[in-house]
């Protein structure tokens, strides 16, 4: 027989079905891929399948690892795996997907929490395997966990408290405690949900206590009277109340109301006030008897003052040093870690002990002991601030108290304790000298109370006496090795300038109309000779906190102008050199005129230095930024907002702000091709800069579709690596020579 050829429109079919199968399946590869939770394929208990999250979720780096691995692996045990098995394909059998959570076990043997869903691919034939699609909910979980406990905590405080505690929100009652439930006479739960009107005599009293309130609430005060209120039953009963908004300034978003029933009091000052008409009346009388009597009150209340005030300070101070002791610290404590949790700041709990000092009261007595420890004493509170508190636990054990204090700020601290322990104590005709061994604890890494803290600062005071005594210790090694670290960079870096480690790179900025580059930004660099190449991530906040960044960040101002006076003395085009600002050089007093100094002495144009200023730095204080901008526009110095989009400006300030360029964050350069968010916020930069008169520049770019797409939008500059890296000064000015000789295009 003649061979037979298949038809060609056959073949051709053939062929784009294969190409759409294999289409398909890329399409179906890079869902798994870019999926944010776990997808797997199991057939026959075996892993035919899976994305990279799944792999990444059980403790495997690529997806390939896991491959051909047992699905029994991945339960807790065996018993776990036929629980899940036996409730899923109950339901998968009937062509449904099956949700739970369930609890997994990575490849280190952790547990963790997921989300499970799960699906047959035939609901009819079991052996053609099942999909999975999993969710790492273990974070989750323990927030809600952590929540529950502060709110379980929260209503214990309210639930116990001995006022009458009430959350209004537009005078309607939200939430009472059970105290004030009680003073009015009302039944729990009776008032959620009532009008603060219930509980006034008339509706005018009602009326003129908002009058009263209103304006101290708005502001942002406090609001603190005596008020006339009416119980359930029509009696009327004497409070003090104190009202604070939730959300200063803004009383409409809530108010916090305390309580205390004053009516006794209200009762004895009356007949006091009645008491004293009458004696009054008997005064032609009985004058001298009068004067007698009241001097002898006089003097009664102000004994039972001193002694009431005697019996508060032994209740709360140390008797020996004037000190808090444990109770008063214990209070301090509490409302320090409050106000860290609300603002989520963290405190430093130091744990002082002194070193041998059982021997200065076993040969000199306690007497000389007791001496040095007073001495002591007032050595510590000189050392620390006014918020700060120093408590003595009892013998030679003080306890330091430290709010809004991190790491850096406790070694800080901790080095001036040792330095100001080592001077002499001149006790009669004794010189003695004393050495601490400190250890320090932090909220909320190391504890959230003074009990752990506590306990936590006394282990690493007891690590500080192993290593040799006289030095301190932070609880955990990580900390301590951060701790070292800065301290090695802050010596290291007071070096810096003077050893001539600090160097400046340039990155040329392009205009997207012409292609010309017409700036260039002035980036920080330092390379340390034993320690390489430092981040300025890193070195920048210590600069920052130790003071240096101000002689730092005139150096950069000064070098960066003096080289771009040098580049156009050697005939290079003008363009507009770009110095970052610190936000300790913009709150600087000297700043403005430092920079007219500056650009005085290298004969440089104003115009052509451009300042450029975080977003976050700017809205801290905007009207102290407002006035220093203003300064630096009449001087005729240049300012833009650096990293705009990724804090949080108010458009009035915007507008007052004298800049004239919005610098387009990297972190939103970088999705731009592909992230809709990106698109749209990028966007919306650049129409509303267009809007308010501003120039718009992004850094970042390294693409040409991130290029495309910014001229496409109106962008009028641009910097990145898709031009050139941050480069030495001789090689900026070579490569500003060789773009000379191209077109001009960003194309």
């Amino acid at each position: 027989m003649p061979a037979t050829y298949p038809d060609p429109e056959a073949r051709k079919k053939r062929r784009d079905t294969l190409m759409q199968l294999r289409l398909a399946l890329r399409e179906q590869q890079v869902v798994m891929d870019s999926a944010g939770v776990g997808i797997v394929f199991i057939k026959q208990r075996v892993i035919i399948r899976c994305n990279r999250r799944f792999a990444q979720i059980y403790g495997h780096t690529e997806a390939a690892d896991m491959l051909g691995q047992t699905s029994v692996s991945l339960y807790p045990d065996i018993a776990s795996f036929y629980a899940l098995g036996k409730a899923a394909f109950t339901i998968m059998t009937q062509g449904l997907a099956y949700k739970s959570e369930v609890l997994m076990k990575r490849r280190d043997g952790q547990l963790f929490c997921s989300h499970l869903t799960g699906k047959l691919v035939n609901q009819a034939d079991t052996e053609e395997g099942s999909i999975w699609i999993i969710d790492d909910i273990s974070e989750q979980k323990s927030a809600q966990a952590q929540l529950q406990a502060v709110l379980t905590e929260q209503n214990l405080i309210l639930n116990n408290a001995m006022v009458g505690i009430a959350f209004l929100r537009e005078r309607t009652l939200t939430r009472c405690n059970h105290s004030f439930e009680k003073l009015l006479g009302y039944a729990p739960d009776e008032l959620i949900g009532c009008s603060s009107r219930l509980w006034y005599p008339t509706e005018q009293d009602w009326l003129d206590a908002a009058q009263q309130w209103q304006v101290p609430l708005a502001s942002g005060e406090a609001f603190q009277s005596e008020l006339l209120l009416r119980k359930k039953d029509g009696s009327s009963i004497y409070c003090e109340v104190r009202a604070k908004a939730i959300e200063a300034h803004n009383p409409a978003k809530g108010v916090i109301w305390i309580t205390l029933d004053i009516t006794a009091r209200k009762k004895a000052e009356t007949e006091l006030l009645q008491a004293r008409t009458e004696l009054e009346k008997l005064v032609a009388l009985r004058t001298q008897e009068l004067s007698q009597t009241v001097l002898a009150l006089g003097v009664k209340a102000n004994e039972q003052k001193k002694s009431e005030a005697h019996i508060q300070k032994l209740a709360h101070f140390d008797a020996l040093t004037g000190l808090p002791n444990r109770l008063l610290l214990h209070d301090r404590c509490q409302h320090a870690l409050s106000v860290a949790h609300r603002n989520h700041q963290s405190v430093a709990l130091m744990f002082i002990d002194l070193d041998h000092f059982k021997n200065i009261n076993d040969s000199l007595g306690h007497r000389v002991g007791d001496e040095v420890l007073v001495e002591l004493a007032q050595r510590l509170r000189k050392t620390v601030r006014e918020q700060d508190t120093v408590a003595r636990l009892g013998g030679d054990e003080f306890i330091l108290l430290l709010p809004d204090t991190d790491t850096a700020g406790a070694a800080r601290v901790a080095e001036k304790l040792l330095q100001v322990a080592l001077m002499p104590f001149q006790v009669e005709h004794h010189e003695l000298t004393v050495t601490p061994s400190i250890g320090i604890a932090l909220y909320p890494k190391d504890g959230a109370d003074l009990d752990v803290l506590s306990k936590c600062a006394d282990a690493a005071m007891y690590q500080a006496k192993g290593d040799g005594r006289n030095s301190y210790r932070f609880f955990t090694p990580a900390i301590q090795a951060h701790s070292d670290r800065a301290l090695l960079l802050d010596n290291a870096l007071r070096r810096a300038m003077a050893r001539h480690q600090l160097e400046l790179h340039y990155q040329p900025q392009i205009s997207m109309r012409t292609g010309q580059i017409v700036g260039a930004e002035a980036l920080l660099r330092w390379y340390h000779p034993e320690l390489g190449a430092m981040s300025p991530a890193e070195f920048i906040p210590i600069a920052e906190s130790n003071g240096l960044i101000v002689p730092i960040g005139e150096w950069v101002i000064r070098t960066a102008v003096n080289q771009l006076a040098s580049w156009l003395q050697r005939g290079m085009a003008p363009l507009t050199m770009a110095v970052n600002l610190s936000a300790v050089q913009f709150r600087h007093a000297d700043l403005p005129q430092l920079v007219s100094r500056i650009l005085q002495e290298a004969d440089l144009p104003p115009a052509l230095l451009e300042l450029e200023l975080t977003e976050g730095v700017a809205m801290k204080n905007p009207q102290g930024a407002i006035a220093v901008m203003n300064d630096l526009h009449q001087r005729g110095v240049r300012m833009s907002i650096d990293d705009f989009g990724t804090g949080y400006s108010s458009l009035s300030y915007l507008k007052r702000f004298r800049v004239y360029k919005l610098k387009i964050d990297q972190s939103f350069v970088r999705d731009i091709t592909e992230d809709p968010d990106d698109k749209a916020i990028v966007g919306a930069i650049i129409s509303m800069a267009n809007s308010l008169g501003l120039k718009t520049i992004a850094e970042g770019v390294e693409t040409q579709g991130q290029l495309d797409f910014l001229r496409a939008k109106g962008c009028d500059e641009v910097q990145g690596y898709y031009f050139s890296r941050p480069l030495p000064a001789q090689a900026f000015e070579a490569y500003v020579e060789s773009q000379a000789h191209r077109p001009h295009s960003v194309d």
